[in-house]
């Protein structure tokens, strides 16, 4: 039988997204119902292992019901986060300059012991949860992951949070770009985030009427959008809207990453500018890009993503009390259910070509550069 929880950790890692502090509230409160302290880790595992970075050396702070009154609604999260300094592949500078990666997962585990830790609960994305996964196997850890990406490309679970404020923010911004790019005839392209999976860009591409999506699933050709956007002007459609994911790919090239480090996953960037550069050289249309960048990860999340970070931080706790462990909260409408980890874990949920959305932008005339 399992020992009797009466201390848990909380992690949160990867980028920021709109509910995250909800989570944490949610697990809170249903923690501490059932008797149990709860304690931050801050900025992802940073405060386990490089506890000298805070003041006091104080890496790890209780949570308590005072401490996350009225932050349901607040963006970002309370414990900080990290994308930067993987434990497994530590970046650590060598005296000549070079990099060297070192496994810092032992300092981690030990840490997690001092403390007197019974269980964590890991809050992240694909890259996250394989983290907590590995440490939980190296460690006898007990543990839940609860899916946290704005991408919504992780296996196993309808929705993610944060999600639907980032389709809902890009969507806004959409809308307000129309306005402007037919008073003065011009394209528009909108950069959003997407690394791998183009949910973001398909979601508010379509909801906010764009001419033109570009996703990473769907690999595309320059003539062809600028094709959609002559047939537009000879229609008397004077202005175009095209909607891009950071990783889309040009058929026959690659994603456009600009920085790539040890330790750090890759940072993406540029594409929308490089295409705004081709679609008024190919059509002599002036051309504008907006990138929405880190403005979708941020501000208050939506209700819709209110409430599942709220079911999905519950659900975590009660995973932990009926003994689970090893797995990662999912939505499975009309439920919260739990499925084992490694089905979650360095996974990604890519934009089916075939899927309902799709089909309807097709039939609704919007270009996939294909």
């Amino acid at each position: 039988m399992a020992q009797p929880i009466k201390r848990i950790a909380v992690n949160t890692g990867g980028g920021d997204a709109p509910g995250l502090n909800a989570v944490i509230r949610a697990i809170v409160h249903a923690a501490t119902r059932r008797g149990w302290e709860v304690f931050g880790i801050r900025d992802g595992y940073n405060g386990l292992f490089l506890p000298e970075r805070y003041p006091n050396g104080d890496g790890v702070i209780p949570l308590t019901r005072a401490r996350v009154r009225g932050i349901t609604h607040l963006g970002g999260t309370i414990i900080g986060t990290t994308n930067r300094g993987n434990p497994f592949h530590y970046p650590m500078p060598q005296l000549d300059g070079t990099i060297k990666e070192l496994d810092r997962s032992g300092e981690i585990i030990a840490g997690f012991e001092k403390h007197g830790f019974d269980a964590l609960i890991a809050i992240g994305g694909d890259g996250s949860l394989t983290m907590a996964n590995e440490l939980a196997k190296r460690g006898n850890i007990r543990l839940v992951g609860v899916p946290k990406t704005i991408d919504n490309d992780l296996e196993g679970t309808v929705a993610t949070f944060g999600f639907d404020s980032a389709v809902s923010f890009a969507t806004e911004a959409i809308d307000r770009l129309h306005s402007t790019a037919e008073s003065h005839h011009r394209v528009m392209v909108v950069e959003v985030m997407g690394r791998t999976a183009g949910w973001i860009a398909l979601n508010a591409g379509v909801a906010g009427t764009a001419d033109v999506v570009l996703i990473p699933e769907i690999p595309y050709d320059m003539r062809l959008v600028a094709d959609k956007i002559n047939a537009r002007e000879a229609a008397g459609r004077n202005f175009s809207i095209i909607v891009v994911a950071e990783g889309a790919v040009p058929k026959g090239g690659t994603t456009s990453v600009v920085e790539k480090e040890a330790g750090k996953a890759e940072r993406f960037g540029g594409l929308g500018e490089k295409i705004a550069a081709q679609i008024q050289s190919l059509t002599q249309k002036e051309t504008r890009c907006v990138v929405l960048g880190h403005l979708l990860r941020g501000g208050t999340p939506t209700a819709f993503d209110r409430l599942l970070s709220l079911r999905f931080g519950a659900a975590a706790v009660r995973a932990l009390e009926e003994g689970q462990s090893g797995v990662v909260v999912v939505l499975d409408p009309p439920a919260v259910n739990y499925i084992p980890i490694d089905q979650v874990a360095d996974r990604v949920r890519h934009v089916p070509v075939d899927c309902d959305t799709i089909l309807t932008a097709r039939d609704l005339g919007i270009s996939f550069g294909d």
